[in-house]
């Protein structure tokens, strides 16, 4: 971890802009882009003001980053980005895109996928990754050049792989099944948060409705008007502030959201190594399959009914020299096989072995980041409910005076 680039080098999203411009169909569009700043961390140390270097990205780029660092890194669980469009959110809030508050979330979600791959140590040093915050012009073809998309898995043989392989390792059975459910449970507190923000939005906007009706009510009332004025202004403020502090929520469910989308990063390790798996088991059972072509050819006997056998019963027997010709290509094709086995019998190791430490890795992250954000947004509801208590004390108090 010493040597992480994060260590290294600030990172930082410093801006949004909104940006018209023509896409790959020549169609007039609207994007964001994202302002990447970045400082060496060295020459700060030695008491010299290190030059920033910035560039822009659009989210798309973005997106073509972590799929090339998903392809290339099969075995790890690679950071999310933040979501595309809004949510999981409560009704007063903008699902749309542009939205000013929704673009800024983004823009810290987008810093910290950077500073996660950054502090990554093995993603960190990845030469794209470099490129990426380094690199403006010709970035898009060096990730191109890497041939990534040609590794890429379809999503047809991922699936087939994960109905077909006969032995799946326990533990990546288990994980994937965690996943799942670390994707349910997080949805459906998210889902809770977003019902609970409504209800707390209208229980704050009545509070607005309080302050009307104590103004209004001290305008006829000489004696009580002070007090009931004073109580009103404090249900006003009280009013307001609900839309800065369901704001502040939605930067706690973001972090939340985060691991939403790490499940997912979760079953692609997972789905990685059922095709692994299944690769493996077909190239055992093609071995299996030609050592009993070639014991059959040598002793003369067939084992199982095949097209082959009726073929040599009907227009007779093969000659020894044919034979012979045969049995030496499988023979041939029999060492390929075996040496191929073992090959990917030493993949599949190095795999659960690399993939397994990440897993421990991110696990610890996982208890660490959730166990901060949960407690962070207990304290800022316990903060809220006192402002609401102290409201109410503030009002207690002028009807005192009246």
């Amino acid at each position: 971890m010493e040597d992480c680039l994060a260590k290294k080098m600030e990172i930082t999203v410093s801006e949004a802009e909104k940006r018209t411009g023509r896409n790959a169909m020549n169609i007039q569009e609207t994007y964001t882009a994202y302002l990447i700043e970045t400082r060496a961390v060295e020459s700060q140390s030695e008491g010299q003001c290190a030059p920033v270097d910035s560039l822009w990205r659009r989210y798309s780029e973005f997106e073509l980053l972590r799929n090339y660092l998903s392809v290339t890194y099969p075995h790890i669980v690679v950071p999310p980005l933040p979501e595309k469009r809004a949510d999981f959110v409560w009704h007063k809030l903008s699902a749309d895109n542009m939205d000013p508050d929704f673009v800024e979330r983004r823009r810290i979600g987008l810093e910290n996928f950077l500073l996660r791959v950054a502090s990554h140590p093995v993603l960190c040093q990845d030469k794209i990754f470099y490129a990426f915050l380094t690199q403006e012009g010709g970035w898009k073809e060096m990730v191109n050049e890497t041939g990534f998309h040609l590794k890429a898995d379809s999503r047809l043989k991922a699936l087939n792989a994960t109905f077909r392989v006969k032995n799946p390792d326990k533990r990546f059975t288990e994980l994937k099944h965690y996943s799942d459910e670390l994707q349910s449970v997080i949805s459906h507190l998210l889902r809770v948060r977003a019902r609970v923000a409504d209800r707390l939005y209208g229980v704050y906007k009545v509070h607005g409705n309080y302050g009307r009706v104590f103004s209004e009510w001290s305008a006829i009332e000489k004696e009580m008007g002070d007090g009931l004025q004073s109580a009103g202004h404090h249900m006003d403020v009280y009013a307001a502030s609900i839309d800065d502090i369901l704001e502040e929520e939605e930067h706690y469910a973001d972090q939340l959201k985060e691991y939403l989308f790490y499940a997912e990063a979760l079953r692609a390790v997972c789905r990685k190594h059922e095709l692994m798996q299944y690769d493996l088991e077909m190239a055992a059972q093609d071995l299996t399959s030609k050592k009993q072509q070639c014991e059959e050819l040598a002793t003369g006997t067939v084992r199982t009914f095949s097209l082959k056998g009726m073929t040599s019963k009907l227009f007779g027997q093969e000659t020894p020299e044919q034979r012979e010709a045969k049995i030496k290509v499988l023979e041939e094709q029999i060492q390929e096989g075996e040496e191929q086995l073992k090959s990917k019998n030493l993949e599949g190791r190095d795999f659960v072995k690399s993939a397994w430490a990440d897993i421990e890795r991110f696990k610890e992250q996982k208890n660490h980041d959730l166990k901060e954000a949960l407690i962070s947004y207990a304290v800022m509801q316990i903060s809220m409910c006192k402002k609401g208590i102290q409201v109410w004390t503030n009002a207690k108090e002028c009807f005192s005076k009246m």
